[in-house]
């Protein structure tokens, strides 16, 4: 488990850690403690991909696109 807060983390490295608290918390090698720690950690990388999705989903449907279907610029999504 990295020690970088999950909040400076890409969206690649957050999953990266993610697929390796499942795959710890899969295995049930660890003790209880240590379980929930991960459980905890894994909840948080979760969110950050989640979010981080969004965002790119966001910024992809506000691209517009001329007649001829080639990108012109983007259009301002609500709420960002």
């Amino acid at each position: 488990m990295s020690d970088t807060p999950v909040a400076e983390m890409t969206f690649e490295q957050a999953m990266a850690e993610l697929e390796g608290v499942v795959g710890q918390l899969e295995r049930g090698d660890v003790p209880l403690d240590q379980s929930i720690t991960l459980y905890e950690r894994g909840a948080a990388l979760k969110a950050h991909c989640e979010t981080k999705l969004k965002e790119a989903e966001e910024k992809v449907a506000a691209i517009t696109l001329n007649k001829d279907g080639e990108p012109t610029g983007t259009t301002p999504v609500e709420g960002m």
